[in-house]
């Protein structure tokens, strides 16, 4: 279970982060109301920091999905579902797809579990019509990985709503290797 102060410290890094992606752990430190030493305690450096805040933002977004997706009658419905819980949190996680910490392993093995769930729905979907069978999962998985950054970007920019950019990644999606069923 995780301490009140590095809860704190956590969510203060989310905010600081994603209002400034070149901010110091002594922003970090302030917006947590704790002094720079406490925040070491915790957190040995800005890399591990960082990769708490990867790991908090996962296990963020694998909770959104799951509850959004829950009734889903079809793999590719929940697929579509599971955009609505993410794209909303591109003020959390936006600025972590820009820090490169794929060499901590916890945060790569975390990112590789979703990678290969999102290949598995993607598998399922593409079974039910979902999206063309011809197309390499492998290239659906990433045109869905780049699309939510492109809807995080665009949501974060204000140029359009958490709605719009989910309706438009679907669409794109749907319009460019959709299967039978639409």
């Amino acid at each position: 279970m995780m301490k009140k102060t590095e809860t704190t410290i956590l969510e203060a890094g989310f905010t600081v982060f994603s209002a400034n992606p070149t901010a110091t752990l002594l922003d970090v430190a302030q917006e947590a109301g704790i002094g720079r030493a406490t925040l070491h305690r915790y957190f040995k450096g800005r890399e591990d920091l960082m990769a708490a805040l990867a790991m908090a933002a996962m296990k963020e977004l694998d909770a959104a999905v799951e509850q959004a997706t829950r009734n889903a009658q079809s793999h590719t419905e929940a697929l579509r579902l599971s955009l609505d819980a993410m794209i909303p949190l591109a003020d959390r996680q936006m600025f972590l797809a820009n820090e490169p910490l794929d060499h901590v392993p916890q945060v790569l093995e975390a990112y590789n579990r979703q990678l290969e769930e999102l290949a598995e729905a993607v598998d399922a979907a593409k079974d039910e019509g979902g999206f063309d069978r011809t197309v390499p999962t492998s290239w659906i998985v990433q045109a869905y990985e780049t699309l939510t950054y492109a809807a995080w970007a665009v949501v974060q920019d204000e140029q359009v709503s958490p709605e719009e950019a989910a309706e438009l990644m679907w669409r794109t999606l749907q319009s460019g290797i959709g299967g039978s069923k639409r």
